[in-house]
């Protein structure tokens, strides 16, 4: 007799930081870019509000690659709950940002605007950062 075909939710363990990440640490689309020098999760709301940040500063001029992306359900159990009774209510998703990796990436736009525009970015993400430059950038 054939059973019925079980439902099984992927359950998601938090992981650990390792010292240094292996990909994602130069740049590949643009002339500049942020990159982390700490460990943390990225909320794909700081990420959203980094990319607004951007956006409007540069006045949609240029263009803007996002290379961080929130894969990683988070789960949350309601304020007040007795322990036991399974794995709490999915809340948000979040990237992993190891030191090293670059977050945004921007071209078509002034160092200047660029290095402002990222800056403005910066001031939304819970760890620090570094603007970055391309080294065959010469500065058209």
């Amino acid at each position: 007799m054939l059973e019925p075909k079980r439902i099984e939710r992927r359950r998601v363990h938090r992981g650990r930081f390792r010292k240094q990440t292996k990909r994602g640490h130069q740049l590949a689309f643009g002339d500049f870019g942020i990159k982390a020098l700490e460990s943390k999760f990225i909320t794909s709301r700081q990420i959203e509000a980094c990319r607004i940040a951007i956006a409007r500063n540069l006045k949609r001029e240029g263009q803007t690659w996002i290379r961080i992306f929130p894969d990683k359900p988070i789960t949350k159990k309601a304020a007040e709950t007795r322990m036991g009774s399974g794995k709490g209510a999915l809340d948000h998703f979040v990237a992993v940002v190891e030191p090293g990796r670059i977050l945004f990436e921007l071209t078509g736009v002034p160092k200047a605007a660029a290095k402002e525009a990222l800056r403005l970015a910066q001031h939304k993400l819970p760890i620090k950062t570094k603007f970055v430059m391309r080294r065959d950038y010469d500065g058209q």
